[in-house]
C-alpha cells in the first residue's frame, strides 16, 4: 500500500512535468502562428489546450483522492497541496498561449503584429518557452538554486514588455488604435505567462524547503538574457 501511495505521488509529479512541456510547446507554436498569420497552427494550439485542462482535472482528482485516503502530513502534504497549486499555474499558462492563438484567428488573414515589432514578439515568445522549460526542469530536479534563478531570468521578460510600451507611446506610432490594443494584450499575455513559470518554480522551493522563495536570499545571476538589446529599443 505504501509503495502504491508513493507511486501515485510520483505520477502527480510526472503529470506536472507533462503539463509544463505542453504549455511550453503551446506558447512556442502560438508565437509562430501570430507572427506568420498561420490560422491552421493557431487552431491546433486552441484545440490542444483542452489536453492541458484534462491533465489538470485528472491531477486534481488524484490529489484530492490522496488527501482523503492517505491523510498525508509534513513533506507529503506539501507535495500534494503544492502540486495542486502548480497545476493551476500551468493550466493558466496554457490558457495564455491559447489567447495568443485566438488573437491570430481574430485578425486572420491580416497579421496582428506590425513588422517593426516582430523581433520583440519573437523574442518574448522564445523567452517564455525557455522559462517554462526551466520550470519543468525545476519540477524534475527539485533544484532550489535553479528555481530561485528563474525570478531573475524573468527580468528579461519585464524588459521586453516595457519595450513594447515604448513603441506604443512613440509619437511615430502609425498602426492605429486596434493594433495598439492587440499589442498591449499580447504583451500582457507573455508577461503573465512568464509570471506563472516563476510561480511554479517558487512553489518547488516551498515544496523542498518548507520556506517561501521570497524569504530566501539567493546569490544567483540570471542565465536568460534578452538577445536583441531591448534596453536600447
Amino acid at each position: 500500500m505504501r509503495d502504491a501511495y508513493h507511486e501515485e505521488l510520483d505520477s502527480i509529479g510526472d503529470s506536472l512535468v507533462e503539463m509544463a512541456r505542453m504549455a511550453g510547446s503551446a506558447i512556442g507554436r502560438a508565437t509562430t502562428a501570430i507572427l506568420d498569420a498561420d490560422l491552421k497552427l493557431a487552431e491546433s494550439v486552441i484545440e490542444a489546450d483542452q489536453k492541458v485542462d484534462d491533465l489538470q482535472h485528472d491531477l486534481e482528482a488524484r490529489a484530492i483522492a490522496l488527501l482523503a485516503r492517505q491523510q498525508p502530513v509534513a513533506t507529503d502534504l506539501r507535495i500534494v497541496v503544492t502540486s495542486l497549486r502548480m497545476s493551476a499555474d500551468l493550466e493558466r499558462s496554457g490558457d495564455l498561449a491559447q489567447h495568443v492563438a485566438k488573437l491570430t484567428r481574430l485578425r486572420y488573414p491580416e497579421r496582428a503584429i506590425p513588422q517593426d515589432l516582430h523581433a520583440t514578439i519573437l523574442e518574448m515568445g522564445q523567452l517564455a518557452q525557455r522559462l517554462m522549460a526551466k520550470a519543468a526542469e525545476v519540477i524534475v530536479t527539485k533544484d532550489v538554486d535553479l528555481a530561485l534563478q528563474l525570478e531573475q531570468d524573468d527580468d528579461a521578460m519585464d524588459l521586453l514588455h516595457r519595450t513594447l510600451f515604448q513603441h506604443l507611446m512613440d509619437e511615430r506610432w502609425k498602426h492605429g488604435i486596434e493594433t495598439a490594443v492587440d499589442v498591449t494584450l499580447l504583451g500582457r499575455y507573455y508577461e503573465r505567462y512568464a509570471d506563472h513559470a516563476v510561480a511554479v518554480a517558487k512553489r518547488v522551493v516551498y515544496l523542498v524547503t518548507g520556506e517561501h522563495a521570497d524569504e530566501l536570499q539567493a546569490d544567483v545571476q540570471p542565465e536568460i538574457q534578452p538577445v536583441s538589446g531591448a534596453e536600447g529599443a
